[in-house]
């Protein structure tokens, strides 16, 4: 039985990094064709300096450029995503929010009509296979008869969704892997949010400002998803239950 001291010595979990933030800008005249390395530095989309991470892709339905620095901008039919590994990056050190300032300033007659500011984080379970999937299963699910069906262990995942007074945000948790350089796997959760942002249609000009304010504002749903995800999921949940020591 744990003792007074050894409760005060317990800390909440908590996200370690936040993996990756996506910025998705929808409109009606985006075509995937158009998306290149060539076509991003010669319209100043993104600086001459920065440099493939791999080859791109160049399709009717998809385009991809990926860069060194983590960035990576995905063309689909509507839709174009910009993409980067956080790591250890700082928020101003971030690249994305003025990649896509760029993008929408370089293409004005686009007729915007969405966006959505994704953050991803995973939460490493090392040392307990079934660590995530308890997480799910005991902490956040009610227990019952209905998880014990079939021949293996119940696995689920969570789809929310809150109203906010400036968009609405989904947020899913999921059972995942983190691969290893040596190919071994340790069990995680990955949770991904979504805020989003409705265009509303209207005078042009005022679209783009709407847009361009919503990407500026990305700095505070990214605030949002970590308030929601360590203080009202894992804030509670004790380390020694989740992460046991051998």
């Amino acid at each position: 039985m744990a003792t007074p001291s050894d409760q005060t010595q317990k800390k909440p979990l908590e996200i370690r990094e936040i993996q990756e933030l996506a910025i998705a800008i929808s409109a009606k005249n985006l075509n995937p064709t158009m998306l290149s390395q060539e076509f991003l530095k010669q319209t100043g989309i993104v600086p001459n300096e920065w440099e493939l991470g791999k080859q791109p892709v160049l399709g009717q339905n998809l385009s991809q450029v990926t860069f060194q620095n983590g960035v990576s901008i995905v063309a689909q039919p509507r839709t174009i995503t910009f993409m980067e590994s956080l790591g250890a990056k700082k928020p101003n050190e971030l690249n994305i929010p003025n990649v896509a300032h760029q993008y929408v300033d370089k293409l004005s007659n686009a007729e915007y009509q969405g966006l959505s500011i994704t953050p991803k984080s995973l939460v490493p379970f090392p040392g307990n296979d079934q660590g995530a999937r308890k997480f799910i299963t005991q902490n956040l699910l009610s227990p019952g008869e209905w998880q014990n069906y079939g021949n293996a262990p119940l696995q689920a995942g969570l789809n929310l969704l809150y109203q906010l007074d400036r968009c609405q945000f989904s947020l899913s948790i999921n059972e995942a892997k983190i691969q290893m350089p040596d190919k071994s796997a340790i069990p995680a959760l990955l949770f991904a949010g979504n805020f989003n942002y409705n265009l509303a249609a209207g005078n042009p000009q005022d679209v783009i400002a709407k847009l361009k304010q919503g990407i500026d504002d990305w700095q505070n749903d990214l605030n949002a998803f970590q308030e929601v995800v360590n203080q009202r999921f894992l804030a509670q949940q004790q380390p020694t239950s989740l992460f046991p020591t051998t």
